[in-house]
């Protein structure tokens, strides 16, 4: 217990150090990111990312947030760059190297191999006057005052830097290529965001001989029998052309009932709610879940263009595909 002020203490004054250096970040971003940033719209091929140690591990986190928002990108280890990684750069690509020092061994001895293929370097340093700087062809500046640790020399502020202005250059990029959450979530299919933005009904709804389907003239028994062989807990009724004319569901039974209604002598149509509410099979299955709830029903019918009656979509296939 003795010890929880002092750590309280230190954790606070680490988080005020890194705060710090990111404030001063705000100032110092100028013309160079902007130039940066044209420079990867221009690029035909990839982001290259490449940094060691702390500033590596920042760098596979920068490069994955780049291709996730629009910018084809991905992490080269400089130290396998000298034995064969090299390779993976083309002409097209761009190289985006970090290293705090900017003196990196492993980074220069390719810098001049980099530079001799023709390929645009992209630095985010802390020192202006390094040998990764005098290669690169735009300087992002990312030096701070101190190191959070209280002994200078943990890399913790300055990997902070280098992550924000990475950062700083996806949000930057994502803008400019005008990239929307349905151009997120086609990178994130498995996320919840991919789910909701990218199925359509189409993809869960029930169709075919999966469907409880009757004609207006068909006997109350035969179509209950329906209802219960397909376990959908309505049925719908549909002309000759397999247009929607209604639907009967297990509420609507529960009424008849209660209403001592001679089930026996009844037919599909005289029983059937007519214009239920319907989906288009090309909505989104998030869309679906919406008119559900807004009507508070657990069934909602998709129909073709034309009326016809396409597929079903029950609130526990939306439960199973985790679209709600």
């Amino acid at each position: 217990m003795s010890q929880a002020p002092r750590a309280i203490a230190a954790a606070r004054e680490a988080l005020r150090i890194e705060a710090a250096a990111l404030q001063a970040l705000v100032d110092r971003v100028g013309s160079a990111l902007q130039l940066a940033v044209e420079a990867v719209l221009d690029c035909r091929g990839r982001v290259v990312v490449m940094g060691m140690g702390k500033s590596g591990h920042v760098g596979r986190k920068i490069a994955a947030t780049l291709a996730s928002t629009g910018t084809p990108a991905l992490f080269v280890h400089p130290a396998e760059a000298s034995h064969g990684d090299l390779g993976m750069v083309t002409q097209q690509d761009l190289v985006l190297a970090l290293s705090n020092s900017g003196e990196s061994d492993e980074l220069a001895v390719i810098l001049p191999v980099i530079k001799r293929l023709g390929v645009k370097l992209i630095a985010i340093t802390g020192r202006a006057d390094s040998t990764l700087a005098q290669h690169a062809d735009w300087v992002l500046d990312s030096r701070v005052e101190q190191e959070a640790c209280p002994l200078n020399l943990a890399p913790t502020a300055s990997t902070t830097a280098q992550m924000a202005l990475g950062d700083a250059l996806a949000v930057a990029l994502l803008d400019a290529r005008g990239f929307r959450p349905e151009d997120f979530a086609r990178s994130h299919p498995g996320g919840a965001l991919g789910r909701k933005l990218l199925t359509h009904v189409r993809d869960l709804m029930r169709s075919g001989d999966a469907l409880p389907s009757v004609a207006p003239d068909t006997a109350f028994i035969e179509m209950m029998q329906t209802m219960s062989a397909k376990g959908l807990g309505c049925a719908t009724v549909v002309d000759a052309d397999g247009r929607l004319l209604g639907i009967f569901t297990d509420g609507d039974l529960r009424r008849l009932v209660e209403r001592g209604a001679d089930l026996r002598s009844l037919s599909a149509a005289q029983v059937m709610h007519a214009n239920p509410r319907t989906v288009r099979i090309d909505a989104l299955a998030v869309d679906a879940a919406d008119l559900m709830e807004e009507a508070r029903i657990t069934v909602v019918l998709v129909t073709e263009a034309d009326g016809r009656l396409a597929g079903a979509l029950s609130y526990n296939d939306l439960l199973r595909a985790k679209v709600i």
